[in-house]
């Protein structure tokens, strides 16, 4: 089982993410209007920063985000049934295409995409609405 990190403090987070911290913040925050509480597990990851934030809620992780220079990565594995309502939804076309071209698996379609400007929390909250 994959060892639990502690999480950043508030200037590891500005240092790395630089002008995409109120990014970072958005993100948290329109996660949070879908599903409250959300249990934030820090975990390793083979990037510049070393590690990604889990958003769990009732111990199932919905969405994962990385910080990196001037950018959050954000990754979600959606379903079979969270797949169809996430096409048939609002999401942008951008993301739609992400999603239709990424391969099936048991575990479902897996998409990582980059956000580097704020107004992109929408998205999120969509996803996080779609995975259930």
């Amino acid at each position: 089982m994959p060892t639990n990190l502690p999480a950043p403090d508030e200037s590891e987070l500005a240092t790395v993410l630089g002008p995409a911290l109120p990014v970072w913040r958005e993100m948290l925050a329109a996660a949070e209007t879908v599903h409250a509480p959300l249990a934030r597990i820090w975990r390793s990851a083979k990037t510049a920063f070393g590690r990604m934030c889990l958003l769990q809620h009732k111990g199932r992780t919905l969405l994962y985000l990385t910080p990196d220079e001037g950018k959050v990565w954000v990754a979600v594995v959606l379903g079979e049934r969270s797949y169809q309502q996430a096409m048939a939804g609002t999401l942008p076309g951008a993301i739609k295409e992400l999603l239709a071209q990424a391969r099936p698996y048991v575990e479902g379609r897996g998409i990582r995409f980059p956000v580097d400007r704020e107004g992109e929390g929408p998205v999120v909250a969509e996803l996080m609405r779609v995975k259930g």
